[in-house]
């Protein structure tokens, strides 16, 4: 009887731009942005932390410390990767999250 290996999802981080595995890692999601049933945008989708990698949108994966996401952030990767700006607030209430998270 042969064991077969579950292959481990990697991803890259978009702070250090090392591979790692998708677990280690917490996810910066775009939620969809809203339209009525003309196919207009009613609403910009939000940007946030996604702690349990389930939220849908589009997105872009950064390890758990700080310090990568204050690199994301000065070489303007998240938004590069999501296609959208990402307002200062936005940056911060990230920062907030990760550092409760870390605890």
């Amino acid at each position: 009887m042969t064991l077969v290996k579950k292959k481990v999802p990697l991803r890259k981080c978009s702070g250090c731009s090392q591979m790692k595995p998708k677990r280690e890692l917490v996810r910066v999601v775009k939620a969809p942005d809203k339209q009525d049933e003309n196919g207009e945008v009613i609403e910009k989708g939000g940007i946030s932390l996604d702690l349990t990698g389930k939220r849908p949108g589009r997105g872009a994966y950064v390890c758990r410390s700080l310090e990568c996401l204050k690199l994301a952030r000065k070489a303007r990767r998240l938004e590069r990767s999501l296609s959208c700006s990402i307002p200062e607030d936005v940056y911060n209430s990230m920062e907030e999250e990760l550092k409760a998270s870390e605890q």
